[in-house]
């Protein structure tokens, strides 16, 4: 695909009403569904330059332009499982932060005990997969050292292997990826999509795990300082769509990969709401697609609330807009509240 379109899902329906419209021929499924899509935004150009239209899905469908057929395939395309878990469903990600420093929960479970404790409740929450990290990435936040980010995490990932959810290593350092793995980590988690460390991607490419992709602009150090875009949605995704090229080339395949937008990394209140909004875009890249918005910066802008562990409302809606949109995995911190309202939500729209 050479010409720069892109296609972003609209007009969703949800239950026997995207049954029907399915069956009809007036919508497809969004990755195989539960959620499907009648409409279809036409992005022609590039960000800062292009121009939008609308084309209705069965015009889409019998389109003879090779592009639009492509994305649309990427588009519907049932989602591979993850390291062996289903994608028919939305599935849970809950956090363990093993830090003193992490923006919401830092210094709560920062010992292998009290984190392993807290994989153990969250499990019987509802969470499909314990992602445990050793670093805050936090704005503003200072790196840690590889050894004793792996101190804080190998532990954890031990002792809650075999668990029952699968286990992500939430890590942008390859060693520690190595170690994780070796470990029993399922899944790595990279915030830097494998470039802050120059051996990421082979140590990734080597283990044989799943790995998230995220977007972030600038260094968690820095990244908030003032983050530009002339085009959020589209550079966020054109940042994406080449990080899976990559990893392609490096024999790491989409079936691998999941793709996170990287809500609150280098981005701004608008930037984030963008992201949010349009999330049906980033189906176009043909992976798994993962939110993380739980107990954000933006949610306490949103609802002046500037203490992160009182975000949880905010953050279950904007876990049920992604769901809406058909997002595969929400990396949440309130797992029971979470998996409640996803009940009721498939309920109602079943």
């Amino acid at each position: 695909m050479t010409r720069d379109l892109h296609l972003r899902p609209l007009g969703l329906v949800y239950g026997a009403t995207a049954r029907a419209a399915v069956e009809s021929g007036h919508a497809g499924w969004l990755a195989g569904g539960p959620v499907a899509f009648t409409l279809l935004e036409m992005i022609e150009g590039v960000p800062g330059d292009a121009t939008r239209s609308h084309l209705p899905f069965s015009q889409a469908a019998n389109s003879r332009d090779s592009v639009i057929s492509r994305l649309l395939e990427r588009i519907m395309s049932p989602r591979s499982p993850l390291a062996g878990l289903a994608l028919d469903k939305p599935r849970i990600m809950g956090v363990i932060n093993v830090t003193p420093d992490s923006f919401s929960d830092g210094g709560l479970y920062d010992n292998a005990e009290a984190a392993i404790v807290h994989g153990a409740r969250l499990a019987k929450e509802g969470a499909d997969i314990l992602d445990v990290g050793g670093e805050s990435t936090r704005p503003g936040s200072d790196p840690v050292e590889a050894a004793q980010e792996a101190g804080r995490i190998l532990p954890v990932i031990e002792g809650l292997r075999g668990a029952g959810p699968l286990v992500s290593a939430d890590t942008r350092k390859a060693w520690v990826m190595k170690e994780a793995a070796s470990a029993g980590a399922n899944i790595l988690n990279d915030v830097s999509a494998l470039t802050h460390d120059p051996d990421s991607l082979d140590t990734a490419v080597k283990s044989g795990l799943p790995v998230v992709l995220m977007h972030a602009q600038g260094d968690p150090k820095t990244m908030q300082d003032d983050p530009r875009y002339d085009d959020v949605l589209l550079e966020v995704y054109g940042y994406l769509a080449t990080r899976i090229e990559v990893c392609e080339a490096a024999s790491l395949g989409r079936a691998q990969i999941v793709a996170d937008p990287g809500i609150g990394f280098g981005k701004t209140l608008e930037h984030n709401l963008q992201l949010l909004e349009g999330l049906t875009l980033f189906h176009g890249l043909g992976v798994p697609v993962m939110l993380g918005a739980s107990r954000k910066r933006f949610i306490g802008t949103l609802a002046d609330e500037p203490d992160a562990q009182k975000r949880m409302p905010g953050s279950v809606a904007a876990a049920l807009a992604g769901v809406a949109r058909g997002v595969q995995v929400l990396r949440v911190h309130d797992v029971a509240e979470t998996h409640q309202a996803m009940a009721v939500w498939s309920a109602i729209n079943e």
